[in-house]
Parts: C-alpha cells; sequence; structure tokens
C-alpha cells in the first residue's frame, strides 16, 4: 500500500509519458500498458477506467443486495415464506452466470465499456421495479433480472488486464474488484439508513422500504451514463476505432470460444472461484438474517455487522491482488498458485469454525477473519486469470466469474434452501465445502512456469504458449503481436531464476522515465 500511495503523489501526473508517438500521463510497455498503479489519479485512459470499472460494480452490487437488509419488513409485507426467501437468494445470483459467459465474450469483440454500459442499463428498470412488487413472485423476478447487473464483474477484470502491465495487473485487479464488491457492505448500510430516514420523513415501514429502492437505482444509471462518456477500452482508443484503423483485429466468436473451453484452466478457477465469490454472494444473502434470528439483534444492528463482512473488501481483495504480485515477484506463477491455494482454504477454516461459534462477539470476530481470507482469495484468483489465455481472456474471465455465481447457487441450494439444515450448520458444511474445492488448484500447470507440484518443461516458452492460439496463417498475418508482447511483458513469471536471466526487449523501465533523471 505504501509503494501505491507514493507513486500517487500528484507532481508525478504531470508528467507525460512518450510511447509510439502515443503520449501517456503514466509509464507504459510495449503494449501501452500501465507499469504502475497510481491508486488515487485519474489519469486517462488506465486510472479513468479504473475508476469508472471499480464504481459502476460497485453500484450493481449495491442494487443486487439492496433487498437483503431489509428482508424483516419485506417479508412481512409481501408475506414471504422461507422458501419464497431462498428462492429468491438464489435467483438473484443464478442469472449472472449465463449473463457473466456473455459478458466475456462480448469483451472480447466489442469491448468492456460498451458492453457494460449495456448490461447496467437493461438491468436498471428491474431495479426501479422492486418499488411496485406485491407478491413472491414480483420480488423473486426483481432479485433475478437485476442480478444480472453483477456480470459487470467480469468488464471491470478484463477492462484492468487490457489497462496494466502483467506485474501490475494483480493489484489492479484486486482493487477494482474488491472495491467494487464493497457494494455488498455498502447496502447492507445505505438501505436501513434509507429506510429509517424515509419513516422519519413520515412514511409508513410498508412503504419506506419501497421508496428506498430508488436509490441503488439512480445509483446504477448513473455509473452506465458515466461510462458511455468517459471510458475507454484500451490504451490506444475503443474497439470500433481500432478494428476500423486495422490496429486490432477483429476476431470471431468460434475461435474465442474454442480456446476458451479447450483450457482446463479456466475450467478449475471457475469451480474455485465458486467457493471463494460464490460464498461471498452466500453471506451477503443470509448473514444479516442470521444474525437477526440467531443472536436476536434489531435489523440495524444486523445490518450493520452485516456490511462488515462486505466493507472488507476495501483491504481484503486487494490485499489478495498485492499479495499474488509479490508472490510474483517473489517465485513467479507458482507462488501466485500457492498463495491462492493456502489463502483460500484458511478461508474454508474460518468458515466451519463460524458456523460453530455459539457467542455474537466471538461470531463476529471470525466473521471478520473469514471475510479477509475468502475476498483476499478472489483477488488471488484474478491474478492468476489473465494469464490463462490472452486471445480468449473475456471469456475464460466470465468462465471464472461465473463459476462464483453457480458455486452460490449451489450453494444456497443445498445449504440454506428449505429448511434441511440450519443456517448454522450450513455455513459449517460450506467451510468444508472450500476446502475441498480449492484443492484442484495444485492441478493447474503453465508449461513455460510451472505449477504447485511441478516446475517448468524445458525448453517450452511463454511465447510458444500464447502463439498457439493462432493458427500459423494467422500468425504471418500478424494477429497474434498482441499475444507475443504480452509474453515478453510476462518474463516475470518464470521467478527470479528467469527474470535475471533475460528481460523484456520492449518493456520501458520504470527507473529510465523522465520522471527520474
Amino acid at each position: 500500500m505504501a509503494e501505491t500511495m507514493e507513486q500517487s503523489k500528484p507532481s508525478t501526473l504531470e508528467m507525460e509519458r512518450s510511447s509510439g508517438g502515443v503520449k501517456f500521463k503514466m509509464p507504459v510497455d510495449s503494449d501501452h500498458k500501465a507499469t504502475e498503479f497510481w491508486l488515487f489519479s485519474f489519469a486517462k485512459p488506465h486510472m479513468r477506467a479504473f475508476h469508472l470499472s471499480w464504481f459502476s460494480f460497485f453500484c450493481c452490487f449495491v442494487s443486487s443486495f439492496a433487498a437483503p437488509p431489509l428482508l424483516p419488513v419485506i417479508r412481512d409485507n409481501l408475506s414471504l415464506t422461507a422458501t419464497d426467501i431462498g428462492n429468491a437468494g438464489i435467483a438473484s445470483v443464478s442469472g449472472a452466470v449465463f449473463a457473466r459467459l456473455a459478458m466475456g465474450t462480448a469483451c472480447d469483440l466489442v469491448g468492456p465499456r460498451l458492453a457494460s454500459a449495456t448490461l447496467i442499463l437493461m438491468t436498471t428498470p428491474a431495479v426501479y421495479c422492486s418499488a411496485i412488487i406485491n407478491s413472491a413472485t414480483g420480488f423473486l423476478l426483481v432479485r433475478f433480472f437485476t442480478g444480472f447487473s453483477l456480470a459487470s464483474f467480469v468488464s471491470t477484470q478484463f477492462w484492468m488486464s487490457s489497462m496494466f502491465s502483467p506485474p501490475k495487473v494483480g493489484r489492479a485487479n484486486g482493487f477494482a474488484g474488491g472495491w467494487g464488491n464493497l457494494g455488498g457492505g455498502a447496502t447492507q448500510l445505505i438501505m436501513p439508513l434509507v429506510y429509517e430516514l424515509i419513516k422519519k420523513i413520515g412514511s409508513t415501514h410498508f412503504i419506506a422500504w419501497r421508496i428506498a429502492f430508488f436509490i441503488p437505482g439512480v445509483m446504477q444509471t448513473g455509473s452506465a451514463i458515466a461510462l458511455l462518456l468517459f471510458g475507454q477500452d484500451m490504451p490506444d482508443g475503443n474497439y470500433k476505432q481500432l478494428h476500423k484503423s486495422g490496429n486490432k483485429h477483429k476476431d470471431d466468436f468460434a475461435s474465442v470460444f474454442k480456446h476458451a473451453v479447450s483450457n482446463y484452466r479456466g475450467w478449475i478457477t471457475a469451480l474455485t472461484y465458486g467457493y471463494c465469490f460464490g460464498v461471498e454472494l452466500t453471506i451477503d444473502n443470509i448473514i444479516a438474517q442470521y444474525f437477526y434470528d440467531r443472536f436476536s439483534v434489531n435489523i440495524s444492528k444486523a445490518g450493520t455487522i452485516a456490511a462488515s463482512f462486505g466493507l472488507a473488501n476495501i483491504i481484503s481483495r486487494p490485499g489478495g491482488g498485492f499479495l499474488s504480485d509479490y508472490l510474483s515477484q517473489k517465485f513467479g506463477m507458482r507462488g501466485r498458485l500457492w498463495g491462492l491455494w493456502v489463502v483460500q482454504t484458511l478461508g474454508g477454516v474460518f468458515c466451519l469454525t463460524l458456523g460453530r461459534t455459539n457467542s455474537l462477539g466471538a461470531s463476529i470476530v471470525v466473521l471478520l477473519l473469514f471475510s479477509f481470507f475468502c475476498q483476499a482469495a478472489c483477488g488471488l484468483t484474478f491474478g492468476v486469470v489473465p494469464f490463462i489465455s490472452r486471445r480468449s481472456l473475456g471469456l475464460i474471465s466470465g468462465m471464472t466469474g461465473g463459476g462464483g455465481n453457480v458455486g452460490a447457487v449451489l450453494t444456497q441450494l443445498i445449504f440454506f434452501h428449505n429448511s434441511k439444515y440450519s443456517t448454522e450448520d450450513g455455513i459449517f458444511y460450506m467451510g468444508i465445502m472450500i476446502i475441498a474445492c480449492t484443492l484442484p488448484v495444485t492441478l493447474i500447470h503453465f508449461p513455460q512456469w510451472g505449477g504447485i507440484l511441478r516446475g517448468p518443461i524445458s525448453g517450452r516458452t511463454a511465447e510458444n504458449y500464447y502463439q498457439s492460439e493462432w493458427s500459423h496463417h494467422e500468425q504471418q498475418k500478424g494477429y497474434d503481436t498482441a499475444s507475443i508482447r504480452f509474453a515478453e511483458n510476462s518474463v516475470r513469471e518464470g521467478g527470479p531464476r528467469a527474470t535475471g536471466s533475460s528481460h523484456s526487449k520492449h518493456t520501458v523501465p520504470v527507473d529510465t522515465s523522465p520522471a527520474n533523471v
């Protein structure tokens, strides 16, 4: 964090860096991706994309989980049963499974800016409709369609992977995803406060919760408009102009799909992400009601406790991204994978501990520890994802993100639907599932960099790995140029030995930039 703060000093914002005739306010590599991460800068296009992406995702999270903190009131107004609430919770995360896959493909084909803004605007009407529902079916439907907006996470991660160089992509993805996920905690505070404020103005409690839904609706609408007005897909421009100028190959769906589904690493990250982010979604749906029912706290206190889980994202998921980049610097890709497995497994341990903790104070402490490791694992996951594929980066991100929603759906169906398990037992068994479903991380192996169980294959290079996604004919036409540049800029993933013996001929070292001479 200290490094980030130092790099965000205002004076550095005045220093323009030139690469290939294009001027940027940040140092860049051969692909024009930023080689630094200035957290509090709005430098165009890199940091502006960062702030637009996390804030739009934040607004979608607020909308998607605006209902749970008000459930004690909503269930009385709509006469909801436990089954109705469980079905709506599942619906809120199930739609995004397919939406995230579609979003990944859309990012590959039309770019993250247009794909994200379109989705957000399409799902906004469902947020406003939450104010007029009068039945359990209506409640389920608005939660289902509002939940589609969570697919904006995929465009967030894709966008950061397109704007930041390999050594910084973990922290960029971690901050963008983590600060976006803050919406899950913020809504636990925002909605009860807005509800209470509206009641004090003079509204009845059955009307107050309905009016409150206009707040997330307006936030979501504004974020989509901002994306369209101020966003940029790539460092060099938007997809449409890059395709028109011939600076970017316009890929076809069949090729993108083929190279995504045939890469087993994407399926493993989809599974493991189902039991870090999927668990986070599950907790967002159940935790306020859990503390309200089990420990007999009032609705505001339950919301505050529940908010602490989501608000931990301000440091936990970014922390996972920082840890991923740090481990890469020390041990290469193998360090990233080891970090993911260890941190997510510890998250599972704290989860099952929470299910067996019987006092309010101890439960809050364990919840906070659980939240940190669970969310840090999310950041660590997307420290690995950008390296799985370059040609199908969007769809691989969508598969992984969709896996998070699949995990949430399955977990809620198995452990929190109907009354087969008590909520505390469901949390305990969910912890066991986390530990078990994290084990496949040990099977991920990059031939050029190695994995947890074994090292790299002699003679294999990153160029070989990424060029294999392009046919000989496509390589002759130069379609693989961006993939080759990424491979050369990813030399650090081979570990200290590879870094010491090789250096990307394209990368512009930060210490030779105008700010330091």
